[in-house]
């Protein structure tokens, strides 16, 4: 059984439930994913197999044995997944995975994803500081305060909480509900909001299963 699955957010939207309610999803791109390498334990050692998401200017031509010879051509990524047992002989090379056999609606799902960036940012947007309060004369600001009783030294204690670079982080979300399932477009819409910005690359992990 496959692992995980790679998809492309597309972005968030609502949708209607079946009580009538409003769900906020977001709209994830699972299509264009063939295989491009499948890899098994007596050969290499573990099981697991590649998987290339082909260019928009592919997407219409048919798989060939060229395609292999120049990847970077052909494909805009490759990622590896794991396999939790031999499934070489059910994988070929230019296949495609299908939806149905991974996750069904009602499942939940763990999602992995590169988070926005968002530059150089201070304390209050970086970590949520207060600041200075904004009255009595006070002149702190926005402004971090004290360094710690080591600054005397010219030392600043590890893991101080300071301005810097904030975003790009690989962030997890956790038990987010398959929402509605399109197999003929290859999308999947998720309870909540995922890591990352649209179309960026996200990691989809049956719940229970990493």
């Amino acid at each position: 059984m496959i692992n995980g699955f790679w998809g492309r957010k597309i972005g968030m939207t609502q949708v209607f439930s079946d009580d009538h309610k409003v769900v906020p999803v977001t709209v994830i791109d699972l299509a264009r994913w063939l295989v491009t390498q499948v890899k098994t334990a007596q050969k290499d050692g573990y099981s697991s197999v590649q998987l290339g998401c082909v260019k928009k200017r592919y997407e219409s031509s048919e798989f060939s044995s060229e395609w292999m010879q120049e990847p970077h051509k052909y494909f805009s990524v490759r990622k590896e997944v794991r396999l939790a047992e031999d499934l070489s002989q059910d994988l070929q090379v230019g296949s495609a995975f299908s939806i149905d056999e991974f996750i069904a609606k009602g499942d939940n799902v763990d999602v992995v994803g590169i988070s926005i960036g968002r530059g150089f940012q201070g304390g209050v947007k970086r970590h949520g500081f207060t600041g200075g309060v904004a009255s009595h004369g006070s002149k702190l600001g926005r402004k971090g305060g004290s360094l710690g009783f080591m600054r005397s030294q010219g030392r600043v204690m590890k893991n101080k909480r300071m301005p810097g670079h904030m975003g790009v982080d690989r962030c997890m979300i956790k038990n987010l509900e398959i929402v509605q399932i399109e197999p003929q477009a290859r999308i999947v819409l998720v309870k909540g909001s995922v890591p990352g910005k649209s179309g960026s690359l996200v990691y989809l992990t049956k719940r229970g299963d990493n």
